[in-house]
């Protein structure tokens, strides 16, 4: 059963690396010829970051449509192979289930959405400073559809509890509903946070993804590891194109459907209060952020020379190549970590 299973998973991911890496030049040359390019803040609002990327001005975006594009297509084939040929391979590959996967892609596709949105704001230099929507307007959005996203859990899948390592199971009610939605703001917003260089983003998720799949294995939630699969496929064949110098940008209809993505499944496993381990590089990212704007706000000075913090590194001199890796190195430990904790917590043994 456990090998049919882990087949399962070695398959589509491979099918979606090699399909994500076939339609990626197409995406891509769409992308250039209607000059879909990315525009940098203005220089005022973030002189450091402005002056260090604007030779990127111009690179294109939206490229994220490669990865929840391709994730999509492979679940709803597979769904309608299963309906149509039940009893066929291709049926036995299917991973849309109730329980594990629609929500995880249904806050996909919504977040893509927004995203596309704030991403097609941002080409037509709109919105405040010509950036596309203000951090406040992400914010609210992200709550709406968090909101959406607790409303299933708790009354659809009935989930009210929340796992503390080590210590067991806790059922906290309705408050279940405010802490779905902190936990998934919180890690939308840190993700799209941390999309600031090139190949930082995918990369780090990739490994926090990788370490969700191995969970939700052991857990028994197959159809939620082969969806991961799918994901981290198609996050591979991005990486191809994204690393530096990259041929275009994730944007946010890419950062912000996979932060709904990493969020949901944390949520989905019950090992929110891991996640920050797990995806430690994108605890490091916001708190950056969240020091920088209390000590200007309180200090009347800059902790960091540019936040989020990789912009700190390029300000101090670092290339972008080792920016980049060197982040790499800490989400994969910080993965492996994470790992760690949640196989110890269960009672494994060495």
């Amino acid at each position: 059963m456990e090998t049919a299973q882990v087949l399962r998973i070695f398959i589509l991911t491979a099918g979606s690396f090699i399909m994500a890496l076939i339609t990626a030049p197409i995406v891509g040359s769409v992308l250039y010829r209607f000059r879909f390019g990315k525009n940098i803040r203005a220089s005022d609002a973030a002189p450091i970051m402005s002056a260090l990327h604007e030779k990127k001005s111009g690179t294109p975006t939206m490229g994220g449509v490669i990865i929840w594009f391709t994730v999509l297509l492979f679940a709803v084939l597979l769904a309608l192979a299963a309906c149509a040929f039940p009893d066929s391979f291709l049926a036995r590959l299917s991973f849309l289930s109730r329980a594990e996967t629609l929500l995880p892609l249904g806050l996909m596709v919504l977040g893509a959405v927004v995203g596309m949105f704030d991403d097609v704001l941002n080409i037509m230099k709109w919105g405040p400073k010509g950036g596309g929507l203000s951090v406040r307007q992400r914010l609210l959005l992200y709550t709406v559809l968090a909101a959406i996203g607790a409303y299933w859990f708790y009354f659809k899948l009935e989930f009210s509890a929340i796992y503390v390592p080590f210590l067991g199971s806790f059922d906290i009610g309705m408050w279940y509903i405010p802490f779905f939605m902190l936990v998934t703001v919180a890690t939308t917003h840190a993700l799209n946070i941390t999309d600031g260089l090139d190949g930082l983003a995918a990369g780090s998720l990739a490994t926090s993804l990788s370490a969700y799949l191995v969970i939700a294995f052991i857990l028994g939630r197959f159809d939620l590891a082969v969806m991961l699969g799918v994901v981290i496929g198609t996050l591979m064949a991005f990486l191809w194109f994204n690393v530096n110098p990259a041929r275009f940008f994730m944007g946010d209809t890419g950062s912000m459907s996979l932060g709904f993505v990493l969020a949901s499944v944390a949520m989905l496993t019950n090992t929110a209060l891991i996640l920050p381990i797990i995806a430690f590089l994108l605890v490091v990212e916001m708190g950056s952020v969240i020091i920088q704007m209390v000590s200007k706000r309180f200090r009347g000075k800059k902790v960091f020379l540019s936040a989020p913090i990789h912009h700190h590194f390029e300000a101090l001199g670092w290339t972008e190549p080792k920016i980049v890796m060197r982040f790499w190195i800490v989400s994969a430990i910080s993965a492996v970590g994470g790992l760690a904790v949640f196989l110890l917590a269960r009672g494994f043994t060495v």
